[in-house]
């Protein structure tokens, strides 16, 4: 399989102020992990929006979905609209494109790992499912032109997850708590975003010894890679 990868992405994009805004281009069906229009659906747009440390936002709207649907009719967006929330700003948005037999991916991510943990270790009392507000979360929106089943889909979130998780053992992240290797964050969000049936190249599987499983794992690699590094400047540059 001959892989091309690259940093740039191809579908459209924008920051307005301290939020991405990804244009689909078009009805694109999505399953997601985020607060505002996550689960199985559609969407046209989907919105990274960075709030403040502090939580003063969170105040003002306790529910981040409802905050998030203000946000979208704010900025013009329809209904069909997938929202996250993250305290990365978004000068460290990290993008990458991989290519193969037909097939492309792009991976759009903000990378912190401040709120960084292992998996099943007991919740902090203090930590909330809010959908990806506290400074440490890691969002990741994996957008295909592949028509991915359901299972193929849910597929992707798996090796979505590997992937991050690989990264960030390899970079020696270690539990914000125990001190443990870490496998992510508390309040990591996943999108996956693909083409509806008979609009693109059906996928029945998605595990990573597909070609479309390599190209996700590969775009998800290079994106929290490269959001590492600029966490880790982010954090020096803070202090």
């Amino acid at each position: 399989m001959n892989t091309r990868t690259r940093n740039e992405v191809d579908t459209p994009y924008q920051v307005i102020e301290r939020t991405l805004v990804i244009r689909l281009g078009g009805r694109k069906r999505v399953l997601s992990s985020s607060s505002y229009g996550g689960g199985l659906g559609f969407a046209s747009q989907i919105l990274n929006h960075q709030v403040e440390e502090n939580g003063g936002l969170m105040k003002r709207y306790p529910m981040p979905s409802r905050y998030l649907r203000d946000l979208a009719s704010r900025l013009g967006l329809s209904d069909e609209t997938i929202g996250l929330m993250t305290a990365v700003p978004m000068t460290q948005l990290v993008t990458a494109r991989t290519t193969a037999q037909g097939l492309w991916v792009e991976c759009f991510a903000t990378v912190g790992v401040t709120n960084a943990v292992k998996a099943g270790e007991r919740p902090l009392q203090s930590t909330r499912s809010n959908g990806g507000t506290r400074p440490g979360t890691i969002n990741l929106v994996v957008i295909t032109n592949a028509s991915l089943s359901i299972a193929a889909m849910v597929g992707a979130v798996q090796v979505v997850t590997e992937a991050k998780t690989g990264v960030i053992r390899d970079h020696g992240v270690r539990s914000r708590r125990t001190r443990s290797l870490a496998t992510g964050t508390g309040t990591d969000v996943v999108v996956i975003a693909c083409a509806s049936r008979g609009e693109g190249p059906p996928q029945q599987y998605s595990g990573t010894h597909t070609v479309i499983g390599s190209l996700i794992g590969r775009a998800v690699a290079r994106c929290v890679s490269q959001g590492l590094a600029k966490a880790a400047q982010w954090q020096r540059d803070s202090r």
